[in-house]
């Protein structure tokens, strides 16, 4: 694979970025991605591995070492059909995927994973450069019709794969956009959505329908309430496609269990999120949610919560102040026990860098108010200890460390854990005990004969990567479902 010797000549090498202080200036990303030389030898890195790890850990199955060796021998048309023959969408996963098959890498033993996700961000960034990427329009139609529910990274996968077999597709969006999560809960710092435009454009001209502003439910659903939108029920859905998808994400947030709470300036993450989008995208007056001149608390330490930080400082935040409930995990994981699986070691994003504080075994006690805004917010410090009976972890407060935060904005970035209910109820499907609907990786098939579920919705919160694998097979199994086989890959 590529050269022979490259792991041994070649240094990583990380993308380049625009500094701190100039890229919270703007909400443009700030990512700048590797040139041909520059790819072609960290390509050169990939090793002639006996078993390609980074293959197995990468939930799409990217076929890692060979677009490595393509682009190393710089065949980058080929090496971007290998790419798209496995993953739908790789311009927004080379952006935002935290990258599971680096940690895989065999290098990776070292700490010095091949740049893998850069070589895929470079890949397809010159492939839409050269005009290379362009509809795949079906050679017949087939007749059969499918709705999809929910245009996240799940159902956009599925709606693309039907269409290219001749299915007629259609989209169904409760949001002013298409798009999902990546349109409204990934900040454009992170993925500018002309990405997504020209994706949705390319799917337009394969034949797949969008229907943004569109819910599926029940016309008394608290969803349904909202201006501008049309409302179709499930009924009217099983009777005009001969299959249904509900892909709509996992979308009920976790939310504080604390007195004050319930205080004005208390938000889930993702609705200052959305908003923000919004605003980027060209909404017209005063956000609803601001950081600006405010003291920021975000509650939570994952992904969502670091898109909370960046934006509260883009946004002109006072301070911002994130905590995690777990412990701080070690600057380095143990390669020799944890290698090639996915580690739990402290992860420092683009937007801890641009500035915040941050502190984790952190519980918060209360929320105290002014005028029925938050003003404060009081928390101690926690023990986290493991049963060696049960192997459970149990937290206990420890005394005399009790502190206070300024709070003038606190943000639940805490995770998701459900899709939203009332889909279900509408479409009578089965959940599983944590919410979910009920459908097992075989078929992706219901309880209800033609309707499948695929991405969050069934798997619950999880990576883009699993969305895009799960609507990809997903789709294969409508096909068979449809036709009686299917030329789909799995």
């Amino acid at each position: 694979m590529g050269k022979t010797t490259g792991f041994l000549e070649f240094q990583r090498l990380q993308e380049a970025v625009e500094a701190p202080l100039k890229r919270v200036k703007h909400w443009k990303e700030f990512v700048q991605v590797l040139n041909d030389e520059q790819a072609g030898q960290q390509a050169a890195r990939c090793m002639d591995c006996g078993i390609p790890f980074c293959h197995n850990g990468c939930p799409v199955n990217n076929i890692i070492p060979d677009w490595n060796d393509l682009v190393y021998r710089q065949q980058w048309k080929e090496a971007l059909d290998v790419l798209h023959s496995t993953n739908n969408f790789p311009e927004i996963t080379g952006r935002i995927c935290p990258a599971p098959c680096e940690a895989a890498c065999t290098l990776n033993i070292d700490r010095a994973p091949v740049g893998i996700k850069s070589i895929e961000h470079a890949i397809i960034d010159k492939g839409w450069a050269e005009g290379w990427v362009v509809p795949q329009v079906p050679t017949h139609k087939t007749g059969k019709r499918v709705a999809v529910i929910g245009s996240g990274p799940a159902g956009l996968a599925s709606a693309q794969q039907l269409a290219r077999v001749g299915h007629d597709v259609t989209v169904y969006e409760k949001s002013d956009r298409i798009g999902g999560l990546m349109r409204y809960g990934i900040p454009d710092f992170k993925l500018d959505k002309h990405l997504l435009d020209r994706r949705i454009a390319q799917m337009q001209a394969e034949g797949v329908q969008f229907c943004p502003s569109t819910y599926i439910g029940q016309a008394q659903d608290q969803a349904a309430q909202e201006p501008g939108l049309t409302v179709l029920s499930p009924t009217d859905l099983e009777q005009q496609f001969d299959a249904i998808i509900l892909a709509g994400g996992s979308e009920t947030p976790r939310l504080l269990d604390a007195p004050g709470s319930q205080l004005q300036g208390v938000h889930p993450a993702m609705d200052f999120l959305r908003i923000q989008n919004q605003q980027v995208a060209g909404s017209r007056g005063t956000p609803a949610i601001s950081a600006q001149g405010k003291h920021v608390v975000v509650i939570g330490g994952g992904d969502t919560g670091s898109d909370c930080v960046g934006t509260s400082t883009r946004q002109g935040a006072k301070s911002v102040t994130q905590f995690e409930l777990m412990p701080r995990p070690p600057e380095q994981e143990n390669t020799e026990l944890t290698w090639p699986y996915w580690p739990m070691k402290l992860r420092t994003s683009s937007s801890h860098e641009e500035g915040c504080e941050r502190d984790w075994a952190i519980n918060t006690v209360e929320l105290e108010g002014k005028n029925g805004q938050v003003k404060e917010l009081r928390a101690v410090r926690v023990e986290w200890k493991t049963d060696p009976a049960t192997g459970r972890m149990s937290m206990t407060p420890i005394a005399g460390s009790e502190m206070t935060f300024p709070a003038d904005l606190v943000l639940l970035a805490m995770g998701f854990t459900a899709p939203v209910r009332q889909v279900l109820e509408a479409f009578a499907v089965d959940a599983d005990q944590r919410g979910n609907v009920a459908a097992n990786t075989d078929d992706y098939q219901t309880n209800r004969a033609k309707v499948f579920a695929a991405g969050d919705m069934r798997r619950g919160q999880s990576l883009i990567v699993w969305a895009i694998r799960e609507g990809r097979q997903c789709a294969r199994s409508v096909d068979e479902f449809l036709m009686g086989s299917s030329t789909l890959p799995r």
